[in-house]
């Protein structure tokens, strides 16, 4: 009787992951649709591309500082309440975006759409690693990830379409499906008490300049903007060691894995970014192709890992994170060397490179979440993914931006050399993260 309870249990917090992965497949398609529509926003605004980069890296801004405050409030507000708000949140952000009509209306349309959109993937994990049995829990993680994939996969499809058939503007409708999801939720998932405790909210702030700053050098390497971002780190360290209770807990930074996994899945998120800005570029400007076939060649991969991630999360409870994180770094660094040989050659090995990337990436993704979730005691894994998060977000931010700054060395003309300097750029972030792979696996 109770294996059975407790099979019934597993049912029905899996079925809630398929719920909520649907979630995170719609706002991750939010982000992707608009990689598509970047050259024509950038020429309806007149932008420079590392301009342009900040409708991509400026949501991830927002979405990474919002995902760790979400995750960090999970500890004392209960995960429905603060789902749907945000979900809420991303909803009408997406009303106001289609009747944005300048530049500034529409970045700050964008940054109220990933301050709603970062309770989604964030919590999902959360909820993941808090009510999905260990025994199932890879397979958990790797449909959350898979979700992410096919998003990622399927942006640049329904992107590409609805701007060629209609207008940029029109991104936004679709995106506001998410709110049919609201009522489902809220009957799924648990009803938890509302739990006594302060949130650093200084410490949040800090965290957010301090991210910020740093993004802003990278992207016009003002030094002014350098030495306010050092300045703010220090306060903030400051301030974890301390505060009681600190944003960010000192336990995660002293955790000698757990900064490994958050290396690595730093790079992985800048080299899988910095690849989905890039791609469109090379194909618009070296092949001449529309936003709607751009989206068709990115498809497959996306697909492909989606599919696989099933096998993947299998694949993670039986034989373990340390081996699929090995296959998720053979399959990037592959890709970067399959983008830097043979991109020039047709637009068909663009997609065969994005094919390894995809794949790569939801696995890397997906055995890294799981991991920290093993290795952390049940108090720090809310904080813990949270701060993963955090970071693999501040990589999908500043990939692009690295990516569109090394591009632009090589003049405007968008030439098939400058495309290839970018891509070797991208495949020595992953040789990085290959050797910090090494050392861990050897820890």
């Amino acid at each position: 009787m109770q294996q059975e309870a407790s099979e019934q249990q597993s049912y029905s917090t899996f079925k809630t992951v398929i719920v909520l992965s649907l979630a995170v497949w719609l706002v991750v398609m939010n982000t992707t649709m608009f990689n598509v529509a970047l050259p024509n926003v950038l020429k309806d605004f007149s932008l420079s591309p590392s301009e342009g980069a900040w409708i991509v890296s400026g949501y991830s801004i927002v979405l990474a500082i919002f995902t760790i405050g979400y995750t960090r409030l999970s500890d004392y507000i209960p995960l429905r309440r603060l789902l749907l708000m945000g979900m809420f949140l991303f909803g009408s952000a997406s009303l106001f975006g289609y009747f944005t009509s300048n530049f500034v209306w529409l970045i700050i349309a964008r940054l109220c759409q990933a301050a709603g959109a970062a309770a989604i993937p964030g919590l999902s994990f959360v909820f993941a690693g808090r009510y999905v049995p260990l025994s199932i829990r890879g397979r958990a993680m790797a449909f959350i990830a898979s979700a992410s994939s096919l998003g990622f996969g399927l942006g640049p499809v329904a992107g590409g379409a609805i701007t060629d058939w209609l207008d940029w503007n029109y991104l936004f409708l679709f995106t506001m499906i998410v709110i049919v999801l609201i009522p489902v939720l809220y009957r799924m998932l648990p009803n938890e008490e509302v739990k006594k405790g302060t949130f650093d909210w200084i410490g949040a702030i800090l965290t957010g300049l301090s991210v910020t700053s740093f993004l802003l050098f990278i992207s016009t390497l003002q030094w002014y903007y350098l030495v306010i971002g050092v300045v703010v780190l220090y306060v903030l360290w400051r301030r974890i060691t301390l505060h009681s209770v600190p944003f960010i807990q000192p336990d995660l930074i002293k955790h000698k894995s757990y900064r490994m996994i958050i290396y690595m899945s730093y790079l992985g998120f800048s080299t899988h970014f910095a690849i989905l800005v890039i791609m469109p570029l090379m194909l618009q400007n070296v092949y001449d192709k529309n936003p709607t076939t751009v989206g068709l060649i990115i498809f497959p991969g996306a697909l492909l890992s989606a599919v696989a991630a099933i096998f993947v999360g299998r694949l993670i409870d039986r034989y373990g994170n340390s081996k699929i994180m090995l296959l998720a770094h053979v399959l990037l660094t592959i890709s970067t060397l399959v983008f830097y040989f043979l991109s020039p050659v047709n637009e068909y090995m663009i997609m065969l490179g994005y094919m390894f990337t995809s794949f790569g990436f939801s696995s890397l993704s997906s055995s890294s979440t799981n991991e920290v979730s093993r290795f952390l005691p049940d108090e720090l894994i809310g904080s813990g993914i949270g701060l993963k998060q955090l970071i693999q977000f501040v990589g999908a931010a500043s990939g692009p931006v690295f990516a569109s700054l090394f591009l632009e060395m090589g003049g405007t003309s968008y030439s098939v050399p400058s495309f290839q300097y970018t891509f070797l750029f991208i495949f020595g972030m992953m040789l990085i993260s290959t050797v910090l792979y090494w050392l861990y696996s050897k820890k």
